[in-house]
């Protein structure tokens, strides 16, 4: 009878998956898994697989950043998301989904502190705080999903055992997101390349030649510092427009022009 209870338990936390069956035709994952359900680990996770990771800028992922569409949704990644909170319903996935590639092609790992989501960054850093119990966890999301109800996260083996919400399955939590992409982007904004073509101390002849530079329809403006004033085309962020700019110039009437920050635009 003990026995018959404890298959009892085990089977309602497995029926918690997040995602679809294989048994389903319709699910993506059709096929894939060896696993027809998800199931829980043999060992619970240890307090260092349960350490928050720090949030860091990182780079978008190659993959799956693009939009795409499932069960007749579409979905556009927040590639741009400065900002992101959420409240909805929490889920978890384990040992069906343990070794397989996410969608940002990295494997798995049920005992790391990461997550999927439908639209956030990959990858990106969300501080996901438990609403019935108050507890929280920050995590990587380097997976979409989940494709179940209107579950709006799905978190790894030890995200949720943190969370303590293994036992019943789902929770509702509020999500935060601290650190994506775009973060990176906006606090080093895009290098800005300029190109020397003549430095004098004659502002005037500066001026005249800046007029010339005009008629090419090359933007450039002068610089001084003590008492010398430097003709610069640009500025672009385009390293290959600045190649072109420069190759032009030293063709012309500007042989010696440079870089004036060879590391920004070489």
């Amino acid at each position: 009878m003990n026995r018959f209870i404890c298959l009892l338990i085990l089977g309602l936390i497995t029926a918690c998956s997040s995602q679809p069956t294989p048994s389903d035709q319709t699910s993506p994952n059709a096929g894939r898994y060896q696993q027809d359900t998800d199931s829980i680990p043999q060992r619970l996770p240890t307090y260092l697989e349960m350490t928050d990771p720090s949030p860091k800028t990182e780079r978008l992922s190659r993959g799956g950043n693009k939009p795409y569409q499932l069960f007749g949704q579409h979905y556009t990644p927040l590639i741009n998301a400065l900002e992101h909170e959420e409240v909805g319903i929490a889920s978890w996935y384990g040992n069906k989904f343990h070794g397989h590639l996410t969608s940002n092609g990295e494997t798995y790992n049920m005992f790391a502190m990461t997550a999927a989501h439908k639209t956030l960054p990959l990858p990106s850093y969300v501080r996901v705080t438990n609403l019935d119990n108050m507890k929280s966890a920050i995590v990587r999301v380097n997976d979409r999903g989940p494709f179940h109800r209107n579950r709006i996260i799905d978190l790894s083996y030890s995200a949720a055992h943190k969370l303590d919400m293994l036992k019943q399955g789902t929770a509702r939590v509020q999500l935060e997101l601290l650190q994506s992409p775009a973060m990176l982007a906006a606090a080093y904004p895009a290098e800005q390349c300029f190109i020397q073509v003549f430095a004098s101390g004659d502002n005037k002849k500066l001026t005249t030649l800046q007029q010339q530079l005009k008629q090419q329809q090359l933007p450039s403006e002068i610089r001084s510092a003590a008492g010398i004033y430097r003709l610069l085309v640009g500025p672009t962020t385009d390293k290959q427009q600045a190649q072109q700019w420069l190759q032009y110039l030293r063709r012309n009437e500007y042989p010696s022009a440079y870089f004036s920050d060879s590391h920004l635009c070489s």
